[in-house]
């Protein structure tokens, strides 16, 4: 197998390039999965876009908040202020 981090293509005459068959394994792209297409600082990025790209997408966010604060402590306990400050406008 190739090194999965970058691989050489040509581009051809039309503005075509051939995916390497290790990518599209990888990926699951297949003949007519859809590829969304951006341009970023000079460099393209080619993304498919299928359920198991974004699955590989959310399993690379795993984890990534681990370790520190609970988002949801931190929405409830803003949530709870908020609910004082109206039961005092309110007079309670």
């Amino acid at each position: 197998m190739r090194n999965m981090d970058a691989i050489m293509v040509t581009v051809g005459e039309n503005g075509e390039i051939v995916i390497p068959q290790d990518f599209r394994e990888k990926l699951g792209v297949e003949p007519g999965t859809q590829l969304v297409v951006s341009l970023f600082g000079g460099q393209i990025s080619l993304k498919p876009d299928t359920l198991k790209a974004k699955f590989r997408m959310i399993e690379a966010m795993r984890g990534i908040t681990a370790g520190g604060p609970s988002m949801t402590d931190a929405l409830l306990e803003q949530r709870l202020r908020e609910r004082e400050r109206e039961l005092r406008e309110e007079g309670w």
